[in-house]
């Protein structure tokens, strides 16, 4: 499985890590975070690697949740009360595979083109640093379809833009382009488009020649300042986001962004 989704390759002392579903513009979902977590587990425990890059194969880093199979499928239970249930449940494996990406030793220097929207944005926000193509596509559309966030892109948000911004792009839904990535502190870096493997690969490559341990050190010392509180708020979420999963409006909105329209939500 991670042989397809995900690859692994090296370039002396970094591990490249890169999302593999170029036909669905690296469409995210519950197999492709599996096969992340198994690349970047392995690569956490090889002394050799000092720093990864994080990329997307093909036309886009990743353009989210893949919107092909009927949500209806995944929502199961014999009640309301026990599909809430057993979503919270599911929220909260995704949300220890998560913090298995995040924690990851070595720094994680993120490359992102084409798209990167929703649970793209969300996993780009695991990483360290991110650097961005000129024309790359930014949005966390999930209350367009109906339901709110579930895996902490929000909070994430306002440790890295802070929480007018961290509202602005998740209560909108709203579009924005590399450049106001960069303005508000989203992305670190913006290069041309031609130039931002090599400007990625050249970032971890500095991180990379630094002693180790004092790099190591230093990464996990800013996230538990910066991360602090993030695991009860993420207990609120899991439980929050899954009574969306029991609701009219996630049904129409999944339904709409399928066949390619405007919900109809009707707070029900």
């Amino acid at each position: 499985m991670a042989d397809d989704l995900v690859t692994l390759d090296r370039d002396g002392d970094l591990a490249i890590v890169s999302l593999n579903r170029p036909e669905r513009l690296n469409a995210y979902g519950w197999e492709m975070g599996a096969a992340l977590v198994e690349r970047l587990e392995a690569v956490a425990a090889d002394p050799q690697v000092r720093a990864i890059v994080l990329r997307g194969n093909g036309r886009a880093f990743c353009a989210g949740l893949d919107f092909t199979s009927d949500v209806r499928e995944r929502i199961v239970g014999r009640s309301a009360a026990e599909r809430v249930r057993n979503y919270y449940q599911r929220f909260r494996g995704s949300h220890r595979r998560m913090q298995i990406i995040e924690d990851v030793p070595q720094p994680v220097v993120v490359a992102l083109h084409g798209y990167c929207l929703g649970a793209g944005l969300e996993v780009a926000l695991l990483g360290d640093i991110r650097v961005a193509a000129e024309g790359t596509v930014f949005a966390a559309p999930e209350v367009t379809i109906g339901v709110s966030i579930d895996g902490g892109l929000d909070m994430r948000l306002c440790e890295e833009v802070g929480p007018g911004w961290a509202k602005w792009i998740t209560l909108t839904g709203r579009r924005f382009d590399a450049a106001k990535a960069r303005e508000i502190g989203l992305v670190q870096e913006v290069h041309p488009a031609d130039g931002l493997e090599a400007a990625a690969r050249a970032l971890a490559h500095e991180i990379a020649a630094h002693a180790p341990l004092a790099v190591q050190g230093t990464k996990r010392a800013v996230n538990l300042w910066a991360k602090r509180g993030l695991a009860d708020a993420l207990k609120f979420e899991a439980m929050s986001t899954s009574t969306c999963f029991v609701s009219d409006d996630l049904l129409e909105g999944y339904a709409a962004a399928r066949e390619r329209r405007r919900p109809r939500f009707e707070g029900k």
